[in-house]
């Protein structure tokens, strides 16, 4: 086992055979999401890919409010003279 930390948790992450986790995905799933910790697919003995448990973001996930972090310029304008800016 190792550590992972994301996802806002810091857990041990057991690894598992991609073979195995082939032959066993429905109960790993089930594992994962009731025990809340993830796992590392290896091939070979090299991490391959982690499942980690889902986890519902509170943010409104249609909702891009607080996403811009600066803006540069007239975000409106073209930059180019027009003719009824003219007096």
């Amino acid at each position: 086992m190792t550590w992972l930390y994301g996802h806002g948790y810091i857990a041990y992450v057991r690894r598992m055979p991609a073979g195995k986790f082939k032959d066993q995905c429905l109960k790993v799933l089930d594992r994962v999401a009731e025990e809340k910790t993830p796992v590392t697919i290896t091939k070979r003995g090299r991490p391959l890919a982690t499942l980690v448990p889902y986890s519902p973001t509170h943010k409104n996930a249609a909702s891009l409010v607080g996403s811009v972090l600066r803006e540069r310029g007239n975000p409106y304008g073209t930059g180019e003279a027009w003719d009824a800016d003219l007096p």
